[in-house]
């Protein structure tokens, strides 16, 4: 019985066929291996707690893929998310990808307590993102966000908001409202009067503001 498959970097350019027989598979592993496509089987792969597809040359992903826990797709060229049902998923990674919009796909994923879209070309962020009310940690670093949404105060169980490298312009007031916030990174930002202020008001409270 086979839980985990790693054919992490051996540069297979394709699924290989032998991954098929492992449907009680937990982990699997196909980071950089210059895939370019993704087979919609993937989704016979009912257990999978972990699906690591970062660092390949990805430009879509089906809608069939099941995974529970962690899914990582960072480092490939995807400019969009098919609708993928993952309300379980705890931890997804959509950096150094391609998205000039961001998925909304994502506001499904109502089980996330970790997200991960740097270095993105993002200019906002969708109302959608107060779905996501376990979200622990948001990073959005090297993005072209020039603000951040009002429904951010809706986000309770917030703790981190890595902003940095974005142009932003002013900061909602309703993170003043976020219960757990402990710590948001503004550095590599040339810090406006209006965010000066929303920050101001952050360190009062006793939150961790990096600039």
């Amino acid at each position: 019985m086979t839980r985990q498959l790693n054919y992490w970097k051996q540069q297979l350019g394709r699924v290989p066929d032998e991954v098929w027989a492992h449907s009680d598979a937990e982990t699997l592993v196909l980071a950089d291996n210059g895939l370019t496509e993704l087979p919609p089987r993937i989704g016979e792969l009912r257990n999978l707690r972990m699906l690591d597809l970062g660092h390949n040359a990805l430009t879509s992903i089906p809608g069939t893929i099941h995974v529970t826990d962690f899914l990582y797709l960072h480092d490939n060229q995807l400019t969009s998310l098919p609708a993928l049902d993952l309300p379980q998923i705890r931890y997804l990674n959509v950096s150094e990808n391609r998205f000039t919009d961001f998925p909304t796909a994502i506001c499904s994923m109502t089980g996330l307590i970790e997200l991960r879209v740097t270095d993105n070309q993002l200019q906002s962020l969708p109302a959608c993102i107060a779905s996501l009310t376990r979200l622990r940690e948001l990073h959005l670093r090297n993005n072209k966000l020039r603000t951040l949404p009002d429904v951010i105060g809706e986000l309770r169980e917030l703790r981190q908001i890595d902003l940095r490298g974005n142009p932003v312009e002013t900061l909602p007031r309703t993170m003043l409202d976020l219960p757990r916030l402990e710590k948001v990174d503004l550095r590599w930002v040339d810090l406006t009067p209006a965010v000066e202020e929303v920050l101001a008001q952050l360190a009062a409270k006793d939150f961790v503001v990096y600039r």
